[in-house]
């Protein structure tokens, strides 16, 4: 377990140079102190806290422009990692949605039960998470028009592998107040190389996600390089599960992959239009 470092501390490193236009122009951003103390809590899983270094949890809200009051949808979480923060930083004023996998699969079902288990083992912490779901043919993520704040870290391959792409991004842009903003985390494939339309590596191109998410009717606003990573020559033998935290390769080469670290991830920040 790594040491939680105080919150005057921390605050005081977690000013930041991001890029917030789509020319890449860059400004320093100042982290809300509550969104500090939310990363900085001691009820966090210790596995997530050591990724804080390869994930910028307060750069990449901050860049996406997340406030405490906001109603804010989360899209399938994983293992929660992301949860933790969000739940607890929009506890005292926020409103939470969280879009699940749909039930049926093994893998996502297993994944759904830990979620829920370490969300009911923190919930004194965490604001109370409204669940709908988000799959082929299920896309009520929150009310119509109701959320400032859609987000998704790393999930677009999956959607793009079940199908259901574009589905997932028209219903993020039906669930927000015009004006509302949809930002997205993803695993950056080569541009020298065509798009695979499944993703079967997990990498996908920035070019095609933006286009994706144009033909949804979002304005790209921004793009941020805070989880660029140019180890990452994203041709791995299991593709972007070659690389932590997966190691899918077990010890075959373990230290290797440890030195290229987490993948390489483009950071967009969209609009939906206000007309």
């Amino acid at each position: 377990m790594r040491n939680i470092p105080a919150l005057t501390t921390l605050t005081a490193l977690l000013l930041f140079a991001a890029t917030t236009q789509p020319q890449a122009a860059a400004r320093t951003l100042a982290v809300d102190p509550a969104l500090a103390a939310a990363i900085a809590a001691p009820t966090r899983t210790p596995a997530f806290s050591a990724r804080d270094s390869a994930r910028h949890p307060a750069q990449e809200l901050t860049f996406f422009g997340i406030k405490p009051d906001m109603t804010v949808v989360e899209l399938w979480p994983g293992g929660g990692y992301w949860t933790e923060i969000l739940g607890t930083y929009l506890a005292p004023h926020g409103t939470y949605y969280v879009a699940l996998p749909p039930a049926g699969d093994k893998e996502e079902d297993e994944g759904i039960a830990r979620w829920r288990a370490r969300v009911a083992a923190q919930a004194g912490h965490f604001a109370t998470i409204h669940e709908t779901v988000l799959g082929l043919g299920q896309d009520a993520i929150a009310p119509p028009g109701t959320a400032d704040l859609v987000l998704t870290f790393r999930n677009l391959h999956n959607w793009m592998d079940g199908g259901f792409a574009a589905e997932a991004l028209a219903a993020s842009f039906a669930a927000l107040k015009p004006g509302g903003i949809f930002g997205i985390e993803e695993h950056r494939g080569r541009r020298d190389k065509p798009q695979d339309p499944k993703a079967k590596d997990g990498y996908v191109r920035e070019d095609y996600a933006i286009a994706l998410a144009k033909k949804a009717g979002f304005k790209l606003i921004g793009s941020s390089q805070i989880d660029a990573n140019p180890r990452d020559t994203k041709d791995w033998v299991d593709g972007v599960w070659t690389l932590p935290p997966t190691l899918s390769q077990g010890d075959k080469d373990r230290a290797r992959y440890l030195a290229v670290g987490e993948a390489d991830n483009f950071v967009l920040k969209f609009r939906k239009p206000l007309h």
